[in-house]
Formats: structure tokens, C-alpha cells, sequence
């Protein structure tokens, strides 16, 4: 084939709006062949019902439903076998719509390389060319704060399905090309500026567009040629901000962001002590930790409205055999440079983004967590530590 299929895929939370922007881009496809892949995670299937009354029946596309789980997982397969599918007939387009609790990544890794078990390559077929993520304005905050899981909403993919909501919201907005924050209608002009400067923040490589009923030119979200694994995989705000791509505070609306360096470790009970009192205004934060009573072990913060959570990152560098640290160090300029005489690649980064943040308190707080100097000349095994086992 000498063409390749152009695909956009769709996600976003349940009832985001992606069903009537999908029959939006159905009814304005300018005469081009749109092939339809539908996924709905409920047995009556309600979205490609819709589709089906807004006249699918009638036009030259082809619908598939995927039925009883969700992209993300368990119907990846099933995923590529329909696309595989779709990418053999004459068409100009593919649109996918993921169901509401699907994560965007593993459906853009499946165009990107062979799977394996089924042999089939979609990249010779087909070009993602578009990742949106539809936002509800009206339900954002109810839904970030709520701490809620899938599982406490009964949404869950598979039995123990335990994703917190927050954290798929922010799964679905960092790896976009195209982020619509919809329903605009629902909120007022500043609480919906402040959203729109706060999903600039989260996703500064993203496109924002506002949307009603999910009305918007399709040459916005068709066929942009914005898509690249390695450019969206880079383009949260909090990845920018380690790699010193600092982001613009928003003065009007309090949106700021900054880092948090240091060459030392916190002490686990001083850490934990912080972090249980986690302050309000901090709407994200992710990135790397030393912890003193775990010298080998670098930490990862996640933390996304009321979701925390800490786990391994992996073996800090420093930890590895003498001979395997210079030879890390020779083939990675950057880590050569960042590379401490006494504790080799052991530091703290961590990223805050939020709203009317106190960031000299902040600040001063994290510093109150680490070692003093008297402290520093302990050994890793007398501190007590109450902090979870990583993962």
C-alpha cells in the first residue's frame, strides 16, 4: 500500500462528549471514506447506538464494536485485528473512539511497533496521525478531587481495577496532540480561563481548543500530522520542567510551577510527616527522591489531586558495581554531568504545579525534610521509616 490510513483516536473520561464530537466529524467528513472503531465498555452499548440512529448506516463507513473491556488492556488485540481489519478497505480516514477509562499510551504503542503474538504491523498500514483527549469543563474539578477509583464508581475494566480517576484524567490530557475542553457552556468565563490556563500548564504541547457539544472545524483534529510517540511521551508539563523547559506562571488565575532540587535525602519520617499533610494547592506533582533509608533505591512521587503514590524508579546508578558506573557515565554525557564526586546520581527532583501555591513554604517545608549536617554522617540503617515498601 502507498498510502497510509491517517488515524485520530479519541479519549477521554465517560461523557466527556466524545460520542457527539465523533458524530460532529461524521457529519462534516467533506466526502471523505471514514472508517468508525467504537469501543464501549457497557453490554448495551450505547455509543454505537448513537452512532448507528446518526446515520452510520447510511454513509460509507464501517462501524465495529468492541464489546466487554476496554482498549487499555484486556481487547488490545482485539483492537489491532479491527484496525488491521478497517486499514484493508478503501478508506480515506480511521477514527478510534476509546472507551471513557482507556489510557492513550498503550492505544498509540500499537501503532508504532509489530505485535508480536498476532504478526501484525499496523505501521504498514497506517499513520496515527492525531491524539485527542475530549475534557469535560464542567465536570473536571467534581471528577480530579473526588479521590475516587473506578472501582468505587463501578466503571472498572476488570475486577480489580483499582485506577484512581485523577490519575487517568492526567493520563489522557499529558499525552495529547489536541486536548477540546467541551461543554464550556457549563462553567463561567474565569473559572473556565483558569481551567484552559491549567491544561496549558499540564500539556504545554497541546493544541486547547473550547468546544460546545463538541462543534469544531475537523481539519482542527483530522489529519494534522501532529503525532509522535517520542514528542508526546515529552510533553507533560512536569517532564519540561525537569528538563529545565520551565514553564510560564499564569499570574491572573495563580497557575505557577517550579522544582524542588537537592543533593541530600529526606528522612523518611520527616517526609512522610509532609506528605500526609499534602498541601491543597498543589494540583500536580511528579518526579524523583532519595530517601535516606533507601540509598540504593531512587523513589518516584506521583500525585495528582487526591492520589499519592510513591514506588521504585529503579537502582540509583551510584548503587551499581564501580566498573558498570564509568561505563554509564561514559556513554551519557548528561548523567556525567549531574554526577556528584561523593553521591554519584543520588538527588531530589520534584515537580509542583498548582494554583495560588505558597512556594517559599513549600520550600522551606521539603528543606526541613532532609538530613542535617550531623545526620548526613549516619549510617542508612538507623533511620526508622514508615513510608510504604516501593513497589
Amino acid at each position: 500500500m502507498d498510502r497510509k490510513i491517517p488515524v485520530t483516536v479519541l479519549s477521554g473520561y465517560l461523557g466527556a462528549g466524545k460520542t457527539t464530537l465523533l458524530n460532529h466529524l461524521l457529519g462534516n467528513k467533506q466526502n471523505l471514506k471514514i472508517g468508525v472503531l467504537v469501543n464501549d465498555m457497557s453490554e448495551i452499548n450505547i455509543d454505537a447506538h448513537l452512532l448507528e440512529q446518526g446515520g452510520l448506516k447510511r454513509t460509507d463507513e464501517k462501524l465495529i464494536q468492541l464489546e466487554n473491556g476496554c482498549i487499555c488492556c484486556t481487547l488490545r488485540e482485539d483492537l489491532i485485528l479491527e484496525i488491521d481489519k478497517l486499514a484493508d478497505l478503501d478508506l480515506d480516514y480511521i477514527i478510534v473512539e476509546s472507551t471513557g477509562i482507556s489510557e492513550p499510551i498503550p492505544v498509540a504503542q500499537s501503532f508504532t511497533y509489530q505485535e508480536e503474538v498476532l504478526g501484525i504491523d499496523l505501521s504498514a498500514k497506517c499513520r496515527l496521525d492525531t491524539m485527542i483527549t475530549v475534557v469535560d469543563a464542567g465536570r473536571f474539578w467534581h471528577d480530579y478531587q473526588s479521590g475516587e477509583s473506578l472501582l468505587d464508581r463501578q466503571q472498572q475494566a476488570v475486577e480489580d481495577d483499582e485506577r484512581e480517576i485523577a490519575d487517568l484524567l492526567l493520563d489522557q490530557i499529558e499525552f495529547a496532540d489536541v486536548i477540546l475542553l467541551n461543554k464550556t457552556d457549563l462553567l463561567e468565563e474565569q473559572a473556565l480561563e483558569q481551567l484552559f490556563s491549567l491544561l496549558q500548564t499540564l500539556n504545554p504541547e497541546a493544541d486547547i481548543h473550547q468546544t460546545e457539544y463538541g462543534k469544531i472545524d475537523p481539519s482542527l483534529v483530522l489529519d494534522t500530522k501532529k503525532f509522535s510517540f517520542d514528542k508526546a511521551s515529552q510533553s507533560a508539563g512536569w517532564v519540561k520542567e525537569l528538563n529545565n523547559e520551565h514553564i510560564p506562571e499564569t499570574e491572573e488565575y495563580g497557575i505557577a510551577s517550579f522544582v524542588y532540587r537537592k543533593r541530600r535525602p529526606f528522612h523518611p519520617e520527616r517526609w512522610m510527616k509532609w506528605l500526609e499533610e499534602w498541601p491543597a494547592e498543589v494540583v500536580r506533582a511528579k518526579g524523583f527522591f532519595w530517601l535516606a533509608s533507601r540509598p540504593d533505591t531512587s523513589g518516584l512521587l506521583s500525585q495528582a489531586g487526591q492520589s499519592l503514590a510513591i514506588e521504585a524508579a529503579g537502582p540509583w546508578i551510584a548503587a551499581y558495581p564501580p566498573d558498570e558506573q564509568a561505563s554509564l557515565r561514559a556513554e551519557d554525557e548528561e548523567l556525567e554531568a549531574r554526577w556528584h564526586p561523593v553521591y554519584g546520581d543520588r538527588m531530589t527532583e520534584l515537580v509542583f504545579i498548582g494554583i495560588g501555591m505558597p512556594k517559599e513554604q513549600l520550600m522551606k517545608g521539603l528543606d526541613d525534610c532532609v538530613l542535617t549536617d550531623e545526620e548526613m554522617l549516619q549510617d542508612s540503617t538507623v533511620f526508622s521509616d514508615p513510608l510504604p515498601a516501593f513497589v
